[in-house]
């Protein structure tokens, strides 16, 4: 009895360690630094790094409902009130949102910019991947709306994480508070899902018991399931026009979750799949035919 007692807790104390440090893999995936991103970034054609520390803009601050600043800049060379505001991805901070930000200050929208908790210059210690991103993509809304009144549009672009922050918010915001559009660009469809394909396919691993330790650990650590994080929850309450865009070729978060996140939106969408190009490449490799699917959608949104 002493020893299969012991044997099971060995097995136990396994099956929990295990857990714990899979969260820790959530949480606190490790972030690039500026010259990381600057770099690859130069390297497949966006080099604007010198131009963007010399241009006029505004530091944004923004105070989170969970206790940090949110930190990002306001660029507005343009006379609107029409903003958009860009959300990254995981490990990666605002400077991967330059790209972007030329693209709408070109198409003659102003641009706010910011780094995700967690990245940058933000505060906030762990990565959620859309669950208290969401709140505080919801702060620079509000921050936006204050400082551009109610006679402007507001759209939000997300690439990966960021787009399901900002379909997680959007979910949530059906009142006139909220975005006007979205741009969803490579969101993976359920947090679940998504870990799942990540574990077979780089570690051949199945889910069980993985998940649902990890699941545990989650709720207890920070406050949340790995079921709360799930765009396809919520995309049928979502009213608002989303584009949803993603490569062909993206094999980190197939295509197939923006197509299925397409079919579940009601009202008005559209879908651009990519060509070529990895995961969150879409734009890098497809300039021209990304820029007017963009332009497209926001032709729609300026129409209505």
């Amino acid at each position: 009895m002493k020893k299969w007692l012991a044997v099971f807790g060995s097995a136990c104390a396994v099956f929990l360690a295990a857990g714990f440090a899979f969260t820790n893999l959530i949480m606190f995936m490790k972030k690039k630094t500026d010259e990381d991103i600057m770099k690859k970034e130069t390297a497949d054609g966006h080099d604007r790094f010198d131009s963007f520390q010399a241009m006029e803009k505004e530091e944004a601050v923004i105070l989170s409902r969970h206790g940090y600043e949110i930190k990002g800049f306001y660029v507005a060379p343009h006379h609107t009130a029409n903003t958009m505001i860009i959300c990254h991805g995981v490990t990666v901070n605002s400077f991967n949102s330059l790209k972007y930000m030329d693209l709408f200050l070109d198409l003659g929208w102003n641009v706010l910019v910011y780094d995700h908790r967690g990245h940058g210059k933000s505060g906030g210690r762990t990565t959620s991947y859309g669950y208290f991103e969401k709140d505080d993509l919801e702060e620079a809304v509000n921050w936006v709306r204050h400082k551009t009144g109610d006679g402007g549009q507001i759209g939000i672009h997300g690439e990966s994480m960021g787009a399901v922050t900002a379909l997680l918010y959007a979910g949530g915001h059906q009142d006139e508070n909220g975005a006007d559009f979205y741009i969803a660009d490579c969101p993976f469809a359920s947090f679940r899902d998504q870990l799942a394909y990540r574990l077979k396919r780089e570690f051949r691993l199945p889910p069980w018991p993985l998940l649902p330790l990890a699941d545990f650990f989650l709720r207890m650590r920070e406050g949340y399931r790995i079921r709360d994080v799930s765009p396809l929850s919520v995309i049928s309450r979502i009213r608002q026009p989303v584009l949803f865009i993603h490569s062909k070729e993206d094999d980190y978060i197939p295509p197939a979750s923006s197509e299925l996140l397409h079919r579940r939106k009601r009202g008005p969408k559209m879908l651009y799949l990519a060509e070529s190009g990895g995961h969150a490449m879409s734009y890098t490799k497809n300039p021209e035919s990304y820029r007017k699917a963009v332009q497209t959608f926001l032709d729609t949104m300026t129409q209505t």
